[in-house]
């Protein structure tokens, strides 16, 4: 008989890599719970404007040493590019979790990996074939679904998660430029940075005190958000993209359960039938870059 695997051998390797992968999805997927659960009472900027706060203080705290040395670059610009995409992200993000379900507005942001499939295109020059933009394609149908415009139930705060998901991309495709010439933990105090000085300055229009438990989930908004990111570094470390990439659509699944069980929201068929559309057309261009690699 096979003696069961060391819960430190479970980390290693391929395995380890998809663990970590679904766990960097939970720990994202409670934050988005805290953002709708705060975005009940607070403007939507306040909840951006903690999210970012909270990740600075904590980043500075815990590279305090190592802060004027990471600070130093050479391509300022690029970093404002990139952060003012990541706050618009989040503030789309967030200003749709305040007016629509949890499990809806995931659905349509699951898009994101094809519209950084779509940029990479046009401005790396990486090559997408007529199958990849088809799957592209088909994703926006996916998103449409949901949205349905000129339909009964369409509201503007639909869009907004696709907004959110344009505007990750161009942070992601952003962030490699400047990842070929800098350290990441630069990238990461330029981020919080940004984004807690550009709400900060609508700050005061938009504060409402709150509660101690209120306060409570701001302030541990940068501690989840360093744990999922931590968490999704070493899943690469152990496992390739191409690996944990399906896994990253459990971000659906988690958002449908936070949505049932914490606010009574319950998907209708057209959100399902949608998000069945993205992910596959998802999946569909995970496996035709898998194939282009292989080939």
């Amino acid at each position: 008989m096979t003696a069961p695997r060391a819960p430190r051998a479970l980390l290693q390797g391929e395995t380890g890599g998809v663990l970590l992968v679904v766990t960097s999805i939970l720990v994202f997927s409670v934050m988005d719970l805290a953002v709708k659960h705060l975005t009940v009472t607070h403007d939507p900027l306040q909840v951006v404007w903690a999210r970012f706060t909270s990740q600075c203080v904590w980043a500075f705290l815990l590279l305090a040493p190592r802060v004027p040395r990471l600070m130093r670059t050479n391509r300022p610009g690029l970093h404002v590019l990139r952060s003012a995409f990541i706050f618009g992200a989040s503030f789309s993000f967030f200003t749709a979790l305040a007016n629509m379900p949890l499990a809806e507005a995931i659905a349509i942001f699951q898009v994101a990996p094809l519209i950084i499939t779509a940029l990479a295109f046009f401005v790396l020059r990486e090559p997408v074939g007529p199958r990849r933009w088809g799957g592209v394609a088909a994703g926006f149908l996916g998103a449409m679904i949901i949205i349905r415009p000129g339909g009964d139930v369409f509201t503007w705060h639909s869009v907004l998660p696709l907004i959110a998901a344009g505007c990750y991309a161009g942070y992601a495709v952003t962030t490699r430029f400047v990842g070929t010439t800098e350290s990441p933990w630069t990238s990461f105090l330029y981020t919080g940075l940004f984004g807690a000085l550009a709400a900060s300055l609508a700050l005061p229009f938009t504060w409402t005190t709150p509660t101690p438990m209120g306060a409570a989930l701001m302030a541990t908004f940068g501690m989840l958000g360093g744990i999922g990111h931590l968490c999704l570094i070493l899943a690469l470390q152990r496992a390739s993209a191409s690996v944990v990439a399906p896994f990253t659509y459990l971000a659906l699944v988690f958002g449908a359960i936070w949505g049932f069980f914490i606010f009574a929201e319950t998907p209708d068929r057209w959100t399902v039938a949608g998000a069945a559309v993205v992910v596959s057309a998802g999946l569909y261009v995970w496996w035709r870059e898998r194939a282009r690699q292989s080939a």
